[in-house]
């Protein structure tokens, strides 16, 4: 199931339930020449994941995900994707007990995707 891959690829990558239980909330991570990747714990059950630039003084998401972490089921779940470059912002739960279905589809792949295209760089991130 892909919400197990997608886990499994944080985890490999971020040493995710040691950062999930763990005092700091942030993490920044550089890989060669490829963008930083910046980590934020939201909470108990979630972080948020982007590659940022500067333009004319703005911080830019470049995508910036929300995702949900369960380490006792070891799924996640993309809960939201930003691309302020493009003026995207899509949420798969706009409110409660409502899912956007296309949505939940489109960002989960996204991030799969995104996450083995960070493996393929190479991306032995080195936390600063």
């Amino acid at each position: 199931m892909i919400y197990e891959r997608i886990y499994q690829k944080l985890q490999k990558m971020l040493d995710l339930e040691n950062f999930m239980r763990g005092e700091k909330d942030y993490m920044k991570l550089k890989s060669g020449a490829y963008m930083d990747l910046n980590i934020d714990k939201l909470g108990t059950d979630r972080i948020a994941m982007a590659h940022n630039f500067i333009q004319n003084g703005d911080v830019m998401a470049d995508p910036d995900m929300e995702i949900r972490i369960d380490i006792k089921n070891k799924t996640a779940e993309a809960l939201t994707y930003q691309l302020d470059s493009l003026g995207v912002f899509q949420v798969v739960y706009p409110e409660p007990g409502k899912i956007n279905v296309r949505a939940k589809k489109e960002l989960n792949s996204f991030l799969l995707q995104w996450l083995k295209n960070l493996e393929h760089q190479g991306v032995n991130y080195q936390e600063v």
